[in-house]
């Protein structure tokens, strides 16, 4: 499930800054600058990495499968959304299954972040039209939800989105306040810190999965939290 935030009223903070927050993001980004695989996007209002080929083309074609099986009409964490802001098709995968674990713990081991703290990974569909309209990952603090967000791991941290195909037009993943857009290619990795460097949410990780024009697009996600998301 993503999350909105609804903009009808002035906003609050949406929260505090983190001494543990502010180390994971250290030590992530000193962890993907060490790997060959990994680029530093040149973009100072946020740590945002690529990388090309993450995945081969049989492992994205057996993840489309997987999204085309199980997709329904994505939700949001509101009760104050609308239908037009989010209109993809989502789909939770099969954690544990011997597709998906070993992509699911790669991502984790990549950005040195325990695989217990990782969400589900969802896998979204979008076809020609759908989209996702501007919004944070991270989770507003003072919201009626966030009780229960602590409860299951806290605040989430990065970000890690895996672009499973190509796309004729459209599409592109656009960070409007950090100036970057980011166009989808097979295989393709991009993870971003929700954070900024106090551990405080930072708003320039404001973001938006553009219309398709042409094509279909298939993505998968992955959030991570500040705790543990599974409970053993």
């Amino acid at each position: 499930m993503a999350f909105f935030k609804s903009r009808s009223k002035a906003p609050a903070s949406p929260g505090q800054p983190s001494a543990l927050r502010a180390r994971v993001g250290r030590e992530v980004a000193a962890r993907l600058n060490g790997d060959p695989r990994f680029e530093r996007l040149q973009v100072p209002a946020m740590q945002a990495y690529a990388a090309r080929n993450y995945l081969s083309g049989d492992q994205c074609a057996a993840l489309i499968a997987m999204i085309d099986a199980n997709r329904r009409p994505s939700t949001l964490l509101t009760d104050r959304g609308n239908s037009a802001f989010r209109t993809s098709e989502s789909c939770d995968m099969a954690r544990w299954s011997p597709e998906v674990q070993p992509i699911d713990e790669a991502i984790a081991a990549s950005l040195g972040i325990e695989p217990d703290q990782g969400e589900t990974m969802q896998g979204q569909r979008y076809a020609p039209g759908q989209q996702f309209r501007v919004h944070h990952d991270y989770f507003h603090e003072g919201e009626s939800y966030w009780p229960k967000m602590r409860e299951s791991g806290g605040q989430r941290t990065w970000t890690a989105m895996i672009y499973l195909n190509d796309v004729e037009e459209g599409g592109a993943t656009w960070f409007p306040q950090a100036g970057i857009r980011v166009a989808p290619a097979r295989g393709l990795l991009l993870a971003w810190n929700n954070m900024g460097a106090d551990g405080s949410p930072n708003t320039a990780t404001l973001h938006e999965g553009m219309p398709v024009v042409e094509g279909v697009k298939y993505i998968i996600t992955k959030w991570f939290r500040e705790g543990n998301w599974v409970k053993r």
